[in-house]
């Protein structure tokens, strides 16, 4: 059943303009850009922000909440978070209205899965994936969108199907079924085997084979490593194995940290994104919570000084204690049970639980041996096309080292959820033949008692930081710049400039500090104006 309406005259909307109308009450996307008009779903499919609120630019728009991208001709999304693309509909303009049909069942479903070809027996190729996160469920579905016929076989050590990570330091208490991103009906039928609790213990390049945990061996045309991180453990402090001294990084820690710390004492170390999400989360749930690194302020390293201290006075609001230059020397227990945690200078701290959120280190220590180029710090050298140093070898997400454009093709290694996917997609095309290079801005966020602060660019080196706005009152743009250049934004209640300023980055455009402080938002108005590289 198809529904239409007349939803504003040919000259309501300028190009390079968008809004939301409705049809049939229901909220559609209505974008006007070289003088032709599109329509397609109003809200993201990733977490449902409004995409009026977004930024335009060379025929895609925006989320302005964490930076997916979808196409709006074809709906389909191009850059991530989110799986889903959105629908389209046909738009005709006559007698100078435009109007809009729409299929009623698309138009109340709001997002499209994009269509997979089946997997075929007699096709005797196997692309296996290792890992379970993002960037290998989005690889798979690539394959099958691309036209793939062959076997898919994504074989991760979780326990569980690839599930909404950044959830777990915000929410904690949550269920799997709150946050997987695809169930084993889906897999099943776009022939996608998950093998769960596979953990890789080796890789043979040149039988192309691996061997997992208890000895099975699956062979390969093609491979993709995607396995991620794991927790740092802090092995060199006394103590560090007590029962309820813990690490964040699966759905089980999460249960078991919001379990664990409902009215007791708490202590995180580290400030950075684990560590500060964490403190929000149990604020108001634990008696209570203490913070301690060797920095000055949380996000330090990240974000810098200015930026952190912002975002401490909305945790010292909800009674969080901060303990800084220090970290713990030693966790003290009783009955094999932490009870306190003695910080370097001289500091104790009572506590039930303690976690550390000091960082990460890739999980590639299976592949020495293996002929797999990897750094000293364990990470996996790989090229635009997101190819190892072995043919029919690819690596994505996380655990890669990829050259990226905004630093003159450097070799970077970015830990960002979005960057994640994007890779898995890119690998997906170079499989199935159809070169494409990665050519994405990073992009992530965080949450702090509800405050959502964006972030886009890359701004490792960066030697100044210029604020647009009020620090005090939470409402500001800071600008990352190295010599004269803005290389990463960040932003905090000033939506969608993070957006805008990714499309800003993508166009290869530059912006000065001389600009920003001239005007911090004069260059909004030409993001819909530039053309991507």
């Amino acid at each position: 059943m198809s529904v239409e309406a007349v939803v504003c005259g040919v000259d309501d909307l300028e190009d390079g303009q968008m809004k939301a109308v409705e049809v049939d009450g229901v909220k559609i996307l209505l974008v006007k850009e070289n003088g032709s008009f599109h329509a397609l779903g109003s809200k993201c499919s990733h977490y449902g922000a409004p995409l009026a609120n977004g930024s335009l630019c060379n025929g895609r728009v925006r989320c302005p909440w964490h930076g997916a991208c979808f196409n709006v001709k074809t709906g389909d999304i191009e850059d991530f978070p989110g799986l889903e693309s959105l629908p389209v509909f046909e738009v005709v303009v006559k007698d100078g209205k435009v109007k809009v049909k729409a299929d009623k069942q698309a138009l109340e479903k709001a997002k499209r899965t994009k269509a997979m070809v089946k997997a075929d027996g007699s096709v005797k190729q196997t692309v296996l994936i290792i890992g379970g996160g993002p960037s290998a469920l989005v690889c798979a579905e690539t394959l099958r969108q691309e036209g793939y016929k062959g076997r898919i076989v994504v074989a991760t050590k979780e326990k569980h199907l690839p599930y909404d990570r950044p959830k777990l330091s915000k929410a904690l208490n949550v269920s799997l079924e709150q946050i997987i991103l695809r169930d084993s009906k889906f897999c099943e039928e776009h022939g996608i085997e998950f093998k769960v609790e596979h953990e890789a213990v080796n890789v043979d390049v040149k039988q192309k084979k691996v061997t997992f945990k208890g000895g099975e061996q699956l062979s390969y045309d093609k491979l993709v490593l995607a396995t991620g991180t794991v927790a740092r453990v802090l092995t060199m402090i006394k103590g560090y194995d007590l029962e309820n001294v813990v690490t964040l990084r699966s759905l089980d820690d999460a249960l078991f940290i919001a379990k664990e710390s409902e009215g007791k004492d708490v202590v995180i170390l580290g400030t950075s994104f684990i560590g500060v999400e964490l403190a929000a989360a149990l604020a108001d749930k634990a008696k209570s919570v203490s913070l301690a690194d060797l920095v000055e302020t949380p996000f330090q390293l990240a974000l810098g000084k200015e930026v952190g201290n912002a975002v401490k006075k909305i945790l010292d609001d909800k009674g969080v204690k901060f303990h800084f230059e220090t970290t713990a020397s030693e966790f003290v227990g009783s009955n094999g049970k932490i009870k306190e945690v003695v910080l370097k200078n001289g500091t104790k701290l009572p506590v039930d639980l303690c976690v550390m959120g000091v960082g990460v280190v890739p999980a590639t220590e299976f592949l020495k041996g293996s002929g797999i180029e990897i750094t000293d710090r364990g990470f996996i050298t790989v090229n635009k096309k997101m190819q190892t140093n072995v043919p029919d070898v690819y690596a994505v997400g996380d655990i890669t080292q990829f050259p990226l454009f905004l630093v003159n093709d450097e070799s970077v290694n970015v830990q960002h959820w979005q960057m994640a996917h994007q890779q898995g997609r890119i690998a997906g095309l170079n499989i199935v033949g159809r070169p494409t290079d990665i050519h994405s801005v990073p992009f992530f966020w965080t949450v702090v008692c509800g405050k959502s602060l964006r972030y886009t660019g890359y701004g490792f080196g960066y030697d100044d930081i210029v604020i647009s706005g009020s620090l005090d009152e939470l409402k500001f743009v800071a600008y990352y710049t190295k010599g004269d250049r803005v290389i990463a934004v960040a932003s905090l209640n000033s939506d969608p400039v993070a957006a805008q300023a990714a499309d800003f980055l993508l166009s290869g455009r530059k912006l000065t500090k001389e600009d920003i402080k001239k005007d911090p938002l004069a260059w909004t108005a030409k993001v819909s104006t530039a053309t991507h590289f």
